[in-house]
């Protein structure tokens, strides 16, 4: 499903005058929700989250953090719900048996880099991972799921299209209302360009803000100049075709597919056949590559996104705030 038009415009008013007493039940739920305490975990507890629903780059934000944790020689564990996965109980990801209609794009993504928990019942994965000898968890999503405590909270948000209307569901994007969340939060990541204004709408409101840009792999490169055939199911696709036009890439097609979209037979057919029409290289996503059967990835190229910190000495000082919290 597309989100519609007026969560992203702040002008709007209509749609969410109408909306607001749905709006405002929703955000009294996310307060009463916050007010349970959450499981306390014997190890450091680091949540990425956000405000909106659809993508903001959590998971490229964790991936990121997680290798940082890695060279610290920290038993970094990942924790994640399996959003579109069918495993719904505390369960380590199993590269070798595991798809992603079991749990999900992001956990696979996730599980490649290190031990990866899904489940709905954080504190259940929480206690799952320390048991399994974890020294550290890393959240990906979960910042209004109370059931685990946060050492640390650090919600990202992409600067292209900040919080939309600023309206909580379902009159605009947000899950709760901002002040609430700043309030919880240790940092906002701001990923991107700052073009809604985002850090003058909310300076006086705001924690510790970081700044970071994303950056497509230097293989990238290698695709200037030749016949590609773009495609993404992303929260937000076009973030991935402005990247590969900024690096100088022009695609011959871009095509958007819902986010977490999970590819039939009849789309693999259509792709190969278009690229095989156009003369072109199919080139995607890393979250898009794992949904599809291993036979098929042959035919693709995956093109990584990773983090350029404006401040390179911002993250390491979250992690020695998130490592300060309890004796390892």
């Amino acid at each position: 499903m597309r989100p519609p038009r007026f969560w992203s415009d702040p002008q709007a008013r209509v749609f969410p005058w109408l909306l607001s007493p749905l709006s405002a039940l929703v955000a009294t739920c996310a307060v009463k929700r916050q007010k349970k305490p959450g499981w306390k975990a014997p190890v450091p507890v680091l949540c990425c989250g956000n405000l909106t629903t659809g993508g903001t780059g959590k998971t490229t934000v964790v991936l990121d953090l997680v290798a940082r944790l890695k060279k610290r020689k920290i038993a970094v564990h990942a924790l994640t719900r399996g959003y579109g996965g069918r495993i719904k109980t505390a369960t380590q990801v199993d590269l070798a048996r595991h798809f992603a209609r079991d749990v999900g794009d992001e956990a696979l993504l996730l599980a490649q880099e290190c031990p990866t928990w899904v489940g709905g019942d954080r504190a259940a994965s929480a206690q799952a991972a320390v048991a399994a000898g974890a020294t550290c968890l890393i959240m990906d999503d979960g910042f209004q799921n109370p059931g685990l405590h946060k050492d640390v909270s650090l919600l990202v948000v992409d600067g292209v299209v900040g919080l939309g209307n600023g309206h909580v569901l379902p009159a605009g994007p947000l899950r709760e209302s901002p002040a609430g969340a700043f309030a919880r939060a240790s940092a906002v990541l701001l990923i991107g360009p700052d073009n809604t204004g985002f850090l003058e709408r909310y300076a006086g409101a705001l924690p510790d803000v970081m700044r970071a840009d994303l950056q497509t792999e230097a293989e990238m490169q290698g695709l200037k100049g030749a016949r590609c055939i773009a495609f993404a199911g992303l929260g937000r696709p076009s973030k991935f075709f402005d990247g590969l036009r900024q690096a100088g890439v022009k695609p011959v097609q871009c095509l958007a597919f819902p986010d977490h979209y999970f590819y039939k037979d009849r789309d693999m057919t259509h792709l190969a056949t278009l690229a095989r029409q156009a003369n072109a290289q199919l080139v995607t996503t890393p979250k898009d590559t794992v949904r599809f059967p291993p036979a098929f990835r042959k035919q693709l190229k995956t093109i990584d996104v990773g983090l350029v910190w404006q401040n390179e000495a911002a993250p390491e000082a979250l992690l020695d705030q998130l490592l300060r919290q309890r004796p390892a």
